[in-house]
């Protein structure tokens, strides 16, 4: 399938390497022809440097032939206005990033609607989004939600002494009953999707897969359990710093924020007068000792340097606060960070290419896909995904050990309506089910991939 990027930043690229993963036929553009080299050295793929919003840029591109139209560029108005000029050209999917707080209201409605939009994306919600679901369940690494919120997938690190370490996993329905499922486990640098005869080590991380009071349940009988983050503190005023700030007032936690910039200072008291707004350099131990950050509950790293926050969050570890999260882009200083111990470490990268991975799917499909949420997990060496299942479909009806599932495939759980189903041998699936499947070294865009 065709796809055209414009905007090569950060973003842009790791949506390029994605999409390129998935065997899309890639044509990125932008106005710095340097980035544009680098990529022509790692992808194969067509550029062009010029302005997107250029209807002779665009026309260049043949972008009537295009399946999809991605505008990441740095500029909100640049991003409509590019996408309203592809759709006007013949694209008839096209998807925007836009990042200003004051057109994630209900004007995006109304924007989405005029310019024709198939989506609009926000990176920095999206983060704060992700945040704001750890800080809610801070024993968690990392949570996704599937149907509507129905269901959830939790990332937890299996720590010297767990009670589940040296488990095996056809005994786990013994001593935490049938409701929960773990799903995949990290082993160094390896990735398994396990089979009951599957033993946990400590140093594992694991994905377990269940409704939220089970996943609760879980983790008060392993004695993880954390109480939900009610005072926070946040380094650096960045659009996610904002909108996690918002989300964490409206929740009723107590927020602090460390920012060295006097006009965001001023700008966050105007917009976030419930919050503590603190000027001043948050590398500096001494304020953060006086700013309280030793009785904090949660500690966030949200500034633009990748290096800071990986430094602070250590030493916000050294001082025992209970959970540290540190937002970081480069995926070779996030494999550092976790290497110097840092458990919970965010992506916003990679939280948006999950979101384009699984529309390009749905557009693949020539029936339309049933993927409806796709997340990668186990540090992007695994997916899972969300179906919709079709009446007509042909694994309906029939129980899961009559099937001849492909390696590394799991069911890891059915929502029928309002009940979770954590699947055994016995179990069917039928029409209208939500299907939540785990699979590492397949491309699913449908059901009925998951069959050999």
């Amino acid at each position: 399938m065709k796809i055209v990027v414009a905007g090569c930043g950060k973003i842009g690229q790791t949506v390029i390497g994605n999409l390129v993963a998935e065997g899309h036929d890639l044509v990125a553009i932008d106005s710095d022809n340097k980035i544009l080299d680098e990529l022509t050295n790692i992808y194969d793929i067509m550029v062009i440097c010029g302005n997107c919003a250029d209807s002779d840029v665009l026309e260049e591109v043949s972008i009537n032939e295009a399946e999809l139209f991605v505008a990441l560029t740095g500029s909100d108005e640049l991003n409509m206005l590019s996408c309203f000029i592809a759709k006007r050209m013949g694209c008839n999917n096209t998807i925007a990033r836009i990042r200003n707080p004051e057109y994630n209201d209900d004007s995006l409605v109304f924007l989405r609607k005029e310019l024709g939009l198939s989506l609009s994306i926000n990176p920095d919600m999206l983060t704060a989004s992700e945040l704001f679901n750890i800080l809610k369940l801070p024993s968690a690494l990392k949570i996704e939600h599937f149907s509507r919120r129905n269901f959830e997938m939790i990332e937890l690190i299996i720590k010297s002494g767990s009670d589940l370490d040296g488990v095996k996993l056809a005994d786990m329905k013994g001593r935490y009953g049938s409701k929960v499922l773990i799903c995949a486990v990290q082993r160094g640098e390896d990735v398994y999707i396990p089979d009951g005869n599957f033993v946990l080590q400590a140093g594992d991380r694991i994905s377990v897969s269940a409704d939220h009071s089970d996943i609760s349940k879980l983790l008060k009988s392993l004695s993880i359990h954390k109480k939900q983050s009610k005072n926070v503190m946040i380094l650096g005023g960045s659009k996610s710093a904002f909108y996690l700030a918002k989300m964490l007032i409206n929740s009723g936690a107590s927020v602090k924020i460390i920012e060295k910039n006097p006009a965001r200072c001023e700008e966050f008291c105007e917009k976030l007068p419930q919050a503590m707004i603190i000027q001043g350099d948050g590398a500096q131990q001494e304020l953060l000792l006086e700013e309280g950050l030793r009785s904090m509950d949660a500690f966030v790293a949200l500034t633009g340097m990748d290096e800071e926050n990986i430094l602070v969050s250590i030493y916000a570890a050294a001082n025992s606060v209970p959970t540290v999260i540190s937002k970081v882009n480069r995926n070779e200083l996030a494999t550092m960070g976790s290497r110097l111990g840092l458990n919970c470490i965010v992506s916003p990268k990679n939280i948006t290419a999950d979101i384009f991975v699984r529309y390009a799917r749905a557009l693949e499909n020539s029936m339309g896909s049933n993927v409806e949420t796709l997340y990668k997990i186990m540090d992007g060496k695994a997916e899972a995904l969300e179906f919709r299942i079709q009446p007509e479909s042909s694994i309906t009806g029939l129980p899961l050990k009559d099937f001849n599932f492909k390696k590394n495939i799991l069911i890891a759980g059915i929502i029928r309506g309002k009940k979770i189903i954590i699947p055994g041998g016995d179990d069917v699936i039928l029409g209208d089910d939500k299907v939540i499947v785990v699979s590492k070294d397949h491309k699913l865009n449908d059901i009925e991939d998951i069959l050999g």
